[in-house]
């Protein structure tokens, strides 16, 4: 699936999900399974009823879309979107999608100007793979607008050519190009990861099988961001990088002589994690060097390895501090009530997890945040956490995210 995903082979890697999610997760899928399915047809009938209202809106514009759909999240995406969400379904504004099929580029435009025009669009929501397509070679048109009954609808606006690309990935480019011919190559630009693989390799090559696949794992197979350069030049990382491996990423040159990052024109620490949309720009100074606490804010293998490359230059044996114990964070939302934290610890003890530190602080009269401080098991998914969680009563979110270090 991550390699589907890589490859932009959306349906692919769905589908490898959904079937892998209820043998290695059955409790989550279970629950999610349930959890979703009225959701889901309510969904479905809310898009049924605006269905005529877009294709009016649409033909008084001049604009002919080739077909009109619904797409469903699927179960195992949804689930990775609770735990990113503190397990809220509010907070999940695709579970079901519009998406208009449209015959090229410019209607895309104009149907995206129909819907905010009869709908008020959501702040941030916008987004346009078109103009600025993911590494992965994705296309479309997204947004969020607030509809009728004040419920939030997610569109997609594509053309068939992109609607292919997205099913197909990287082979559909082999076959059609944006105007339905065939294509005689693909976009070099599009997939400049594959080359990206081969560079990695280099690197890793004299290294353990294990620790190659743990790397891999991270470097090309975690949930991706996309952040931007001040060029506007798109950069892919993984999820949870940093100002480092970005440096790292745009050239060695870079991140051996950083100095300082600025996110959005504000500076940030080296230990900052960056999210999709970011646009970095990394200070440099001749006379900067790395020291052996980056160690400690490079997520990737690539960062990891250049920084001990250099640290081996100036003499040093490895370069590696002492290995710090990660400490991660259950940040619990909970109705008071007697005996409740008591609950809490024991569903930490019954796990074998060893909790460092609890906060608490009211939220409101009868509302509290509890902060459980705990040392992670590197063979229990954050899933299995959460779940023991959410069955104390009375628990109504959960969210586990890692301690960031000061930098």
């Amino acid at each position: 699936a991550p390699l589907a995903d890589r490859l932009g082979m959306w349906e692919t890697k769905a589908k490898l999900e959904d079937l892998a999610f209820p043998y290695i997760y059955p409790e989550e899928y279970k629950w999610v399974a349930s959890q979703t399915k009225h959701r889901r047809e309510e969904g479905e009938k809310y898009l049924e009823r605006l269905k005529p209202i877009v294709e009016m809106e649409l033909k008084k514009e001049s604009v002919e879309p080739i077909k009109i759909i619904y797409r469903a999240k699927h179960l195992y995406s949804i689930w990775k979107k609770l735990v990113k969400y503190e397990m809220n379904f509010d907070r999940i504004l695709d579970l079901v999608a519009m998406r208009i099929i449209l015959k090229n580029n410019e209607d895309c435009y104009r149907a995206l100007g129909v819907i905010h025009k009869l709908w008020r669009p959501m702040p941030g929501r916008i987004k346009d793979y078109i103009a600025l397509p993911k590494p992965n070679g994705y296309r479309s048109l997204h947004t969020t607008v607030f509809g009728p009954e004040k419920k939030k609808i997610d569109f997609q606006m594509r053309t068939e050519a992109m609607d292919q690309e997205a099913e197909s990935g990287i082979a559909a480019h082999w076959f059609y190009d944006s105007s339905g011919k065939q294509a005689k190559k693909i976009d070099d630009k599009r997939f400049t990861w594959v080359r990206q693989l081969q560079e990695w390799q280099r690197e890793h090559a004299g290294e353990s099988s294990s620790e190659t696949l743990s790397a891999l794992k991270i470097d090309f197979f975690k949930d991706r961001i996309f952040v931007l350069t001040p060029k506007g030049e798109v950069v892919d990382l993984p999820e949870s990088a940093t100002p480092v491996d970005f440096a790292y990423h745009v050239h060695s040159e870079i991140g051996d002589h950083m100095s300082g990052a600025k996110v959005d024109g504000k500076m940030v620490p080296f230990s900052h994690q960056l999210k999709s949309g970011n646009t970095v720009e990394i200070l440099t100074q001749k006379n900067k060097r790395p020291t052996a606490d980056w160690l400690d804010f490079a997520k990737t293998s690539l960062a990891k390895n250049r920084i001990r490359s250099f640290l081996r230059k100036l003499g040093l044996k490895e370069g590696t501090p002492p290995k710090k114990k990660e400490i991660f964070e259950a940040i619990i939302t909970v109705k008071d009530r007697v005996g409740l934290l008591r609950d809490i610890s024991s569903a930490f003890s019954n796990l074998k997890i060893n909790i460092t530190e609890t906060k608490s602080g009211a939220l409101s009269r009868d509302h509290h945040r509890i902060v459980i401080g705990f040392h992670p098991k590197k063979t229990m998914p954050d899933s299995k956490i959460l779940m023991a969680l959410l069955q104390i009563k009375n628990v109504e979110s959960v969210a586990i995210k890692e301690k960031l270090k000061p930098s």
